[in-house]
């Protein structure tokens, strides 16, 4: 008998496991008149860069709400990181607050993860916005099973003459969810698949591996982008991705843009693209390179944890919000 109740037991654990990472909880859209807050995890900026993004929003129907740290400085961050950790909680506790936007990205987030209680934000989930270094945030939430956007920030809305990528970000708060056509890449690998859309920052992903922030891709659609970096080092995290089992059991990939890349007096003699395309050269899953996300102006927004298809064929890739699919994930 003690060994069928421990069975049992066993068998209601993993029955928990597969839920909680196939049916992500999605917080409601918003309406017109809902607050938004925007708060800082991160680096610093002036608070003439974030003028334009609140005007942006506002022009959306929604109210806006800046964290009162906001705009503080501490070295190179915005403010200490009790000061950041804060706003976060605040709004996050703050059930008048129907979606918080992260400012930019930079550095921190990852310093003030493990001080927040997500308990409020789980009774009454709501949408939180950003990329980059705020992918430490987006993972952390796709952890504990909740849907989150990779998008752009309101420090950038004001310098992007790409309207209709922060566009996108308004359209997901509304309910209103995107297909995206992008063009065939060489490197692409053809193919048809569905799944949950997980990943971020390359770089930040990495960092994560181990913590409690680190996310599963087994069976899921990984996208990845990165800024800034040396192709030695994306060779690097790529080859750390596959070595800790993130590579093997995916979906599919999806690869943003990889900006700005550098590289050694000796050439590493491939290009971002081709360093992750050798990568994940012995499986199966489709692969579509130049997906218009990342640090460049066309930054379209989509949803993490929600459910897409991904289509790479011959003359395009196409990736589309599986509606059926995501109607029962609601919280």
């Amino acid at each position: 008998m003690r060994l069928f109740l421990f069975q049992l037991s066993f068998y209601f654990k993993q029955i928990k496991i597969l839920y909680h990472y196939n049916f992500m909880k999605k917080p409601d859209f918003l309406k017109v008149g809902d607050i938004v807050g925007i708060v800082a995890t991160a680096k610093n900026f002036l608070p003439e860069e974030l003028n334009a993004g609140i005007e942006i929003i506002r022009s959306w129907g929604f109210e806006v709400r800046v964290g009162k740290n906001c705009y503080n400085h501490y070295n190179q961050f915005a403010g200490t990181d009790e000061e950041r950790f804060s706003d976060l909680q605040e709004f996050l506790d703050d059930q008048d607050v129907k979606a918080i936007v992260c400012a930019r990205g930079g550095y921190g987030t990852s310093r003030i993860i493990d001080d927040i209680s997500f308990s409020g934000f789980e009774t009454q989930p709501k949408w939180i916005a950003g990329f980059s270094d705020v992918t430490v945030l987006l993972s952390h939430l796709n952890s504990l099973g909740f849907q989150s956007i990779h998008s752009s920030m309101p420090v950038v809305f004001g310098k992007n003459k790409n309207h209709h990528s922060i566009y996108t970000l308004r359209d997901i708060l509304f309910g209103k969810l995107s297909t995206f056509y992008f063009p065939f890449h060489e490197l692409n690998r053809i193919g048809y698949t569905e799944g949950q859309i997980v990943g971020g920052n390359l770089s930040i992903l990495v960092s994560l591996i181990g913590t409690s922030s680190d996310i599963s891709t087994v069976d899921k659609i990984l996208f990845i982008e990165d800024v800034g970096e040396n192709l030695y080092r994306i060779d690097r995290m790529m080859v750390q991705l596959k070595r800790a089992g993130k590579l093997d059991k995916l979906k599919g990939l999806i690869v943003g843009h990889f900006s700005d890349m550098s590289d050694n007096i000796v050439p590493f003699g491939k290009s971002a693209f081709e360093i992750i395309a050798d990568a994940v050269k012995e499986y199966e899953y489709p692969v579509g390179y130049n997906f218009p996300a990342g640090h460049e102006e066309d930054n379209r927004a989509f949803i993490f944890g929600a459910k897409y298809n991904l289509a790479v064929e011959s003359k395009e890739t196409v990736l589309a919000y599986n509606i059926t699919e995501n109607l029962n994930y609601s919280s």
